[in-house]
């Protein structure tokens, strides 16, 4: 029971992690483009309005992906309750390996919003 207590732990880190920053993100944002903090790529870092933009997106986007996982993570692990350790963690590790997907994967939608409503310079398109 102890090492499912554990894996329980293990696996709703991901989805607070993205719910915590994804609130954050969209709130209060990093003020200032900076290179230790914050959503950072090359196109988010062009200036103050691509790193906010940036923020706000992938922030919204973290904040839902978190919602979703936050329960299908309990009911995968309620499901695991009273199975041998070995169930518990294979499945506990290939969940999070699942979680792990759209935390990462928010960079390709956050990148592409990005190109649509910037140029490669940074500005603002004409209609956006």
């Amino acid at each position: 029971m102890g090492f499912w207590f554990y894996m329980l732990l293990s696996n709703l880190l991901i989805p607070a992690i993205m719910i915590g920053f994804g609130l954050m993100f969209i709130k209060r944002p990093p003020k200032t483009v900076n290179y230790l903090f914050g959503y950072r790529t090359t196109r988010s870092m062009k200036n103050q309005d691509t790193w906010a933009f940036a923020h706000q997106y992938c922030g919204r986007l973290w904040f839902r992906w978190g919602l979703v996982l936050l329960p299908v993570t309990l009911v995968v692990m309620l499901l695991l309750l009273g199975r041998p350790e070995d169930t518990v963690g294979t499945v506990g590790g290939l969940f999070c390996l699942v979680q792990a997907v759209p935390l990462v994967g928010c960079i390709f939608p956050t990148e592409a919003a990005l190109k649509r409503t910037f140029d490669k310079d940074g500005n603002r398109r004409p209609g956006v």
